[in-house]
């Protein structure tokens, strides 16, 4: 695993010295080592690298990263350029459509949207190839516990957008009243037509970000241009 570096580190750090994160510890390397496991271990903490704590200003909370072969870098929901883009972010492309008008871009990678303070996180930072949830319960869950609680003490205004049941269990800790928590539905396409669709919390972010005199997020996501054409 890459370290973390930058001012998520005061938060963090203490779990690396608890037991459960020991026990998280060797049954990832042991993950790693035996089966094939998503994202690359250098990229499992790419949420946190690419937004420090001093620029969140939006929290995607999703549930464990995608399981095919190069889909996972890190960021919840988004996928390198080049990959094929996967059906829930196909929804969240068109929540935005509707919701900021926004058009659908040729690429699933979000990572501007990390840039400009947008907390990529899932509840569970790994998976094992082809098997959806498989290292739930194993620790990951009391971590992304710490973060949300690092998150608490942040006293200037923060969105929650908290996208399905594991994201929605994190519900019951936030309570600093500087934040708006939004819930919906997963965008999957099992789920998405249950309240995803026309949730609007994109627009209902940029407002609340707006009222407290913040920068707005720019959610479109430009197409890039085809290296091969």
């Amino acid at each position: 695993m890459a370290s973390i570096q930058n001012d998520w580190l005061s938060v963090v750090s203490p779990e690396f010295r608890k037991p459960y994160y020991k026990e998280l510890y060797e049954f990832i390397c042991r993950e790693y080592q035996e089966h094939t496991v998503y994202p690359p271990a250098q990229d499992i903490f790419n949420a946190f690298h690419f937004t420090p704590l001093s620029e969140v200003k939006v929290v995607i909370l999703g549930q464990d990263p995608y399981h095919n072969i190069g889909q996972a870098h890190g960021l919840s929901f988004s996928v390198q350029v080049g990959q094929e883009i996967p059906p829930s972010l196909v929804n969240i492309y068109k929540e935005l459509q509707e919701d900021q008008g926004c058009y659908i871009p040729n690429h699933g990678c979000l990572k501007k949207w990390a840039d400009q303070g947008v907390l990529l996180l899932n509840t569970v930072l790994t998976v094992r190839a082809h098997q959806a949830f498989s290292h739930q319960g194993k620790g990951w869950e009391m971590f992304t516990d710490a973060v949300i609680r690092g998150l608490e003490q942040v006293d200037r205004p923060i969105v929650y957008m908290l996208w399905g049941k594991p994201a929605q269990e994190k519900r019951k800790m936030i309570t600093n009243p500087n934040h708006l928590v939004l819930t919906a539905p997963h965008p999957s396409p099992l789920s998405a037509y249950r309240g995803f669709f026309g949730c609007r919390h994109f627009s209902k972010a940029n407002a609340f970000l707006k009222e407290h005199g913040l920068a707005t997020i720019d959610w479109q996501i430009e197409s890039v241009e085809d290296s091969r054409s």
